[in-house]
């Protein structure tokens, strides 16, 4: 009998950087490990990831990362990790070790730890052993893992949708499920970003009618913004313009290498002689596919309509298309950008988030999926707290005590022995980690806040050059400002700032000894006492004294 506990390092109420972790005894399992986009709020930061100290202070019990498909929220954090823990077993389906294996290929870094597993082919670990099942996605060779353990059977969906029309590398296993379930499964972790529409998701995640009448409305020039790398969306949106004349051109290095690997690899049926070059950007129907790069999202978008970019402009003839819905949280981003692609004069076609879905799965998704396992506990996961609500409160509903329903959020623990639930107040302290440009985790609560304070209210530097000798003053102070107000209409401002500065330098000065602390906290305290009253603004004031 066994002593499990089950976690999350990133992935609960939030929508991304999904990172989940199976301690059975001695062995570790890590499913995913993604990254979740910043917003409006993080000001600079390009995307957050998990904290994975948990992992440094385990790392040689850690099993491996088993890894269910090869978008952001789920492969993210790999460049992170790998370059923290090399050595690290990393196992992914044939596509999504692909997908990997090309991201690392561009930052050039070699990794020799991908292993390439297949769906439905045990793998084992000692007593334990993990079982990756096929299950429909937006993107080929999407997997669960089930976990098996001496107390039964431990799964994790990832994210899935039931669909009977996707077929081949998207197909679910339904045999295989059930099977799991009558083996006796412990705990079921599925996902719950839909658990609030009711229904099925399938057929309202399906656009190829809209694509389909939207390439016979349209004969001028199509752009289509892809969120992320939706390679379903991608495969509808082929399917369809093999029926024109049209061609395709695909902006971005990474979609274009995911596309070319669909059609070599076999997964996407498609003619590479409709695929254009940047030749054929400016050509009257060509149909232009544009997708975001481990940035936040409509990156490559803003940058050419805001006319960054060198190949390509917006033109009043244009269509711009956003082939997914919205998701939470980056509605006023599409609203933004929207108007702005108005004011050049073309058209927009937006989807309803409720009308148009992503393949998650909705409730009758998820009743199916519990019905199938038959679970004893039942942790929802991969969303916000509302969601993961809606998630349990659905499992209430087929059955399930209400007890072996488990709310948890990032690093709360919920522990098994010999296959019961037992209180415990452990508790994992995980925190998110900043990536902004290349600085990882130096991104905290105190530089956002002085962020957050520049872009609302500016900045203001004394600086002034002292006799090192004497202490008397050689030159300024002087007054720099950027971002809060016009220097030369507020004059008397500034005189007046210098004027404070200088009797502030003067009082704290005495023989050859000067108090530096007193002096910036005095100009921090009264100046912007002053600015406040003047303006009702509080800019950053930063003080800056030489001795020469």
């Amino acid at each position: 009998m066994s002593k499990i506990k089950i976690l999350a390092l990133g992935g609960q109420n939030e929508i991304g950087k999904n990172m989940y972790v199976v301690e059975v005894d001695n062995d570790i399992f890590i499913f995913d490990a993604g990254l979740k986009y910043a917003d409006d709020k993080l000001f600079g930061v390009d995307y957050v990831i998990p904290d994975f100290r948990y992992i440094k202070n385990n790392i040689n019990r850690v099993k491996g990362i088993f890894l269910t498909h090869g978008h952001d929220e789920n492969i993210g954090a790999l460049p992170e990790i790998l370059t923290e823990f090399p050595d690290i077993n990393i196992y992914g389906t044939k596509f999504t070790i692909e997908i990997i294996r090309k991201m690392f290929e561009e930052d050039n870094v070699k990794v020799n730890n991908l292993i390439e597993i297949s769906p439905h082919r045990k793998i084992a670990f000692g007593k334990n052993s993990i079982f990756p099942i096929r299950l429909t996605h937006s993107i080929p060779d999407n997997v669960g893992y089930v976990l098996y353990t001496e107390d039964g059977a431990i799964f994790y969906t990832g994210n899935y949708v039931f669909d009977p029309v996707m077929r081949g590398p998207y197909k679910t296993d339904i045999g295989k499920l059930a099977y799991i379930g009558k083996q006796g499964v412990l705990c079921l972790l599925s996902e719950s970003l839909y658990a609030e529409k009711v229904g099925f998701t399938s057929p309202n995640h399906r656009l190829s009618n809209l694509i389909r009448e939207t390439l016979r409305k349209n004969d001028k020039r199509l752009i289509f913004n892809v969120v992320s790398a939706n390679m379903s969306r991608v495969e509808e949106l082929f399917k369809e313009v093999m029926k024109t004349d049209r061609k395709i051109v695909v902006m971005g290095k990474r979609l274009q290498n995911m596309i070319n690997n669909l059609i070599d690899m076999k997964y996407l049926q498609f003619d590479k002689n409709k695929i254009g070059g940047l030749n054929n950007l400016n050509d009257d129907n060509v149909v232009v596919l544009i997708s975001s790069e481990n940035e936040k999202p409509f990156t490559n978008l803003k940058r050419i309509v805001n006319g960054y970019d060198k190949y390509i402009k917006i033109k009043d003839t244009d269509t711009v298309v956003f082939l997914e819905p919205i998701q939470d949280g980056m509605e006023r981003v599409l609203a933004n950008i929207s108007d702005s692609i108005a004011r050049l004069g073309a058209d927009i076609i937006s989807l309803s988030p409720k009308k148009h879905l992503l393949h998650h799965a909705s409730s009758e998704d998820l009743m199916l999926m519990i019905d199938l396992i038959n679970p004893k506990y039942y942790i929802p996961v991969i969303g916000e707290y509302r969601h993961m609500m809606a998630n349990g409160n659905i499992a209430s509903s087929m059955g399930l005590k209400q007890e072996n329903i488990l709310l948890k959020l990032n690093g709360e623990v919920a522990y098994f022995e010999n296959g019961e639930l037992k209180e415990t107040e452990d508790k994992i302290e995980v925190d998110d980690v900043m990536i902004d440009g290349t600085s990882i985790g130096d991104i905290g609560e105190l530089v956002l806040r002085d962020r957050e304070m520049l872009s609302d209210n500016g900045i203001v530097i004394v600086s002034a050059t002292l006799d090192k000798k004497t202490k008397s003053i050689l030159a300024g102070p002087e007054i720099l400002t950027r971002g809060f107000i016009y220097v030369k209409e507020n004059a008397n401002i500034i005189n007046e700032i210098q004027t404070i500065s200088t009797r502030i330098i003067k009082e704290n000065s005495s023989g050859n000894y000067i108090e530096y602390n007193k002096i910036k906290n005095a100009m921090r305290e009264e100046i912007g006492k002053y600015i406040y009253k003047q303006t009702e603004c509080k800019p950053m004031i930063i003080t800056v004294i030489l001795e020469i």
